[in-house]
């Protein structure tokens, strides 16, 4: 069966509407990244500029030296202010680091949502995955690094490094050791891979019945006006949620409290699938599913250790908490299914280990060994209320359990990362902390995060239905995406 891509000339107005608009900001984009011909700036300058993204204080900052009486001598200067050192191994780790990422998307994502729609719509699943992921990457370099990591300004950045204006192969970006740095296209790579997870993540909550062209508007939108003014408020030095000292050391907030909020939006607003609640829409191939969660697991050490930003014993206590908290999340999860239902299942414990990996995110950089295993296993015991009970309290058709895995995983660990972080309780932090005080700021992390996104992905889902329709009709949906949206079977009878 064929669709049209526009049903009607209002739609096909609005679209170009659209599109004209999105050229002109493009181009205003452009034209400001250009205006004025930069000069280059000092390695410090690019670094103090490129603030590391994943910090739970403020980074070494970076600022000339007192300047020297005119007779001193440059030498003198120059030992006053010595310039940053970039390791080797450092550049490895964080290309590594990026690598394992990607690895994360594609295959490991695709293959752990493909693997729980049904054979019709596998396909379908796959495309949104890389091609969201694509789009966001793309548009890191139009405008979304600039916004998120440029400027100090206590919600959004600027547009100074729009097309990565400035930065070049002798620009830096910091990181947490004071006089150490990475080249900042490394930085630019490695943040852009966060920020095309986060979109990918989001489109399993509406798999099986979205309209495509939909879901690529919906997610510029997001992306634009919810994911980029996060970032800069959590990551960025000057962000209001920086300041207040809020921990989340590589995305409890930015990523999956941000992916769980705005799917389980889409969910309501997509609406429930033909047959939801009356049939059983089963998973097609549990296998698929199991090897995507153990690749996801992989290629979280780069996601969670590389967020270090350095090869050194910070990396190390992430990946180490990585390791465990994942583990306890199996055990948690599967426990849990053999108490509630009788027996544990390969879904459950694939479904717990990214459960495990979503709630150590916040906290890997800052909570010990124990912390990790406590934070793991109660992100697997309470998350699988979450897609169980919590998702019949809330009434959607979350159909790859974002919000009840990434969302309440995310919540649950931002708030433990509070708690956690003491020196007391094994954690990095000591000297003048106080749990009840973090708790609180990190709570307030939450809550902007829920009230910010969820108004960004109302407005987004109410425009992308303006102009596309959110849902296929149902005799496209009854017959599958695959086909219907695609022309192609994943399976030939």
């Amino acid at each position: 069966m064929k669709t049209r891509l526009f049903d009607g000339w209002k739609a096909r107005a609005q679209a170009l509407c659209l599109a004209a608009v999105c050229g002109v900001v493009i181009m205003g984009f452009a034209a400001g990244a250009f205006a004025q011909d930069p000069a280059p700036a000092p390695a410090q300058e690019a670094a103090a500029a490129s603030v590391p993204a994943t910090t739970e204080t403020t980074p070494p900052a970076v600022a000339a030296a007192t300047p020297a009486p005119a007779t001193a001598p440059a030498e003198a200067a120059a030992a006053a202010d010595p310039a940053p050192v970039v390791e080797k191994g450092d550049v490895a780790w964080m290309l590594t680091s990026t690598l394992l990422v990607l690895l994360m998307v594609v295959p490991g994502l695709a293959l752990f949502y493909g693997g729980m729609v049904r054979s019709k719509n596998v396909l379908s699943v796959l495309l949104q995955v890389a091609t969201v992921f694509s789009l966001l990457v793309i548009l890191w370099v139009f405008y979304g690094y600039s916004l998120a990591f440029s400027g100090e300004g206590p919600w959004i950045g600027n547009l100074d490094k729009a097309l990565l204006k400035g930065v070049t192969l002798d620009s830096l970006a910091a990181t947490f050791s004071a006089g150490v740095s990475l080249p900042e296209y490394v930085f630019v790579a490695f943040q852009a891979t966060f920020a095309g997870i986060t979109g990918a993540l989001i489109v399993g909550a509406f798999a099986e019945r979205v309209r495509f062209a939909a879901v690529l508007l919906f997610s510029v939108l997001w992306f634009t006006f919810g994911y980029l003014p996060l970032a800069h408020m959590v990551w960025a030095a000057g962000g209001f949620l920086f300041e207040k000292g809020a921990l989340d050391f590589a995305g409890g907030t930015v990523v999956h409290i941000n992916a769980g909020v705005a799917g389980l939006l889409g969910a309501y607003f997509v609406g429930k699938r033909v047959g939801f609640g009356r049939e059983a829409l089963k998973p097609h191939n549990v296998t698929f599913t199991f090897v995507g969660a153990s690749l996801l697991w992989v290629g979280w050490f780069g996601f969670n250790a590389g967020s270090n930003l350095e090869a050194n014993a910070g990396a190390a206590l992430a990946f180490l908490n990585t390791l465990l908290a994942t583990a306890a999340a199996i055990l948690g999860w599967a426990a849990t299914e053999k108490v509630t239902k009788g027996k544990s299942s390969a879904l459950g414990v694939a479904s717990g280990a990214v459960a495990g990996l979503v709630g150590i995110t916040p906290a890997c950089g800052t909570v010990g060994p124990f912390g990790a295993i406590v934070i793991g296993l109660a992100a697997g015991v309470i998350c699988v209320w979450g897609v169980n009970g919590l998702k019949r309290l809330l009434g959607a058709d979350d159909s790859l359990d974002v919000f009840g895995v990434h969302g309440l995983g995310g919540i649950v660990g931002a708030i433990l990362t509070g708690v956690f972080s003491a020196a007391s309780l094994g954690g990095v932090k000591a000297e003048g902390y106080d749990i009840a005080s973090q708790v609180g700021i990190q709570a307030l992390g939450v809550g902007i995060t829920i009230v910010w996104i969820g108004v960004v992905s109302v407005v987004s889902f109410l425009i992308a239905k303006a102009v596309f329709g959110l849902r296929v009709p149902e005799e496209a949906e009854r017959e599958g995406l695959d086909i219907t949206s695609h022309g192609e079977s994943a399976y030939e009878a």
